[in-house]
């Protein structure tokens, strides 16, 4: 079965430069130890899936990358993550700025209660972006071209963006995030609240993200991290397991736990 989800998608095995260069990564919240000794290293133009049981520090892992533990007190991270090579915790790096490089596109679509329009002109406006209304529309027009939502919605960017179907809304996020021109994409779970056609349309998407950005993915769907990712992460109990080629990862698993899992005997 694993071959037939790998023969989906097209296989590249160029090898990119090294865009996050992650260190011994430690993660705790209070007392519990969520990410433990975790170094990787991820590639530019490149989309990296982790996968892993629920629980396992994927997601945790995943909002280091772009400091969004810092927005829950309990949380402590030590360990050197260099984007560019460039320590992202350092003290005077702002989060804010930082977030801007590093974009994020949650489980559950979240559009903003306004325009659609004014949705993807959101981050744009906070960060300088567009010195005009006219380099705006510019802007907002690239970035729903860049989600594949443009031609749906050109005629009606001021109508409210929850007003969109679930897919849609998911594709508007996307949109947002890449308004601000980052280096890198995070997707948490993007599809797991979507019918089948609009997560194909998301993965087709994602593809072509690939070629623009760095694309990080969360996915409890092993088929999906199958047909989009070129490098697969897996997660257990807190531990980077194995990390490589997802053609690799799925026929050719080097870890005991690692095979368990894509077989289907734990998670």
């Amino acid at each position: 079965m694993n071959d037939m989800y790998l023969a989906e998608r097209a296989v590249d095995t160029q090898a990119r430069p090294i865009k996050f260069k992650c260190s011994d990564v430690q993660v705790w919240y209070g007392d519990k130890h969520a990410i433990k000794d975790v170094s990787v290293d991820l590639e530019d133009k490149t989309v990296t899936a982790f996968i892993g049981p629920s629980g396992c520090g994927k997601s945790t892992f995943l909002r280091c990358l772009n400091r969004m533990n810092d927005t829950i007190p309990v949380a402590k991270v030590t360990g050197r993550m260099l984007l560019d090579g460039d320590d992202i915790y350092d003290r005077r790096v702002d989060p804010v700025q930082l977030r801007a490089r590093v974009g994020m596109v949650f489980q559950k679509p979240n559009p903003f209660p306004k325009s659609i329009y004014d949705n993807v002109a959101y981050g744009p406006k906070i960060h300088g972006l567009a010195r005009n209304k006219a380099e705006l529309d510019v802007v907002v027009e690239k970035a729903l071209r860049g989600a594949a939502l443009w031609d749906e919605v050109k005629d009606r960017l001021q109508e409210t963006g929850t007003g969109l179907s679930g897919g849609q809304q998911q594709r508007l996020c996307i949109a947002r995030a890449v308004a601000t021109a980052p280096e890198v994409l995070l997707m948490d779970e993007p599809c797991s609240a979507l019918d089948p056609i609009a997560t194909a349309q998301v993965e087709e998407l994602i593809d072509e993200l690939r070629e623009t950005f760095s694309v990080v993915i969360v996915t409890h769907s092993m088929q999906q991290a199958a047909r989009v990712s070129q490098k697969t992460a897996f997660f257990h109990l807190g531990n980077l397991v194995e990390y490589g080629s997802t053609d690799d990862i799925f026929t050719r698993p080097q870890d005991p736990r690692t095979e368990s899992y894509i077989s289907g005997r734990i998670g």
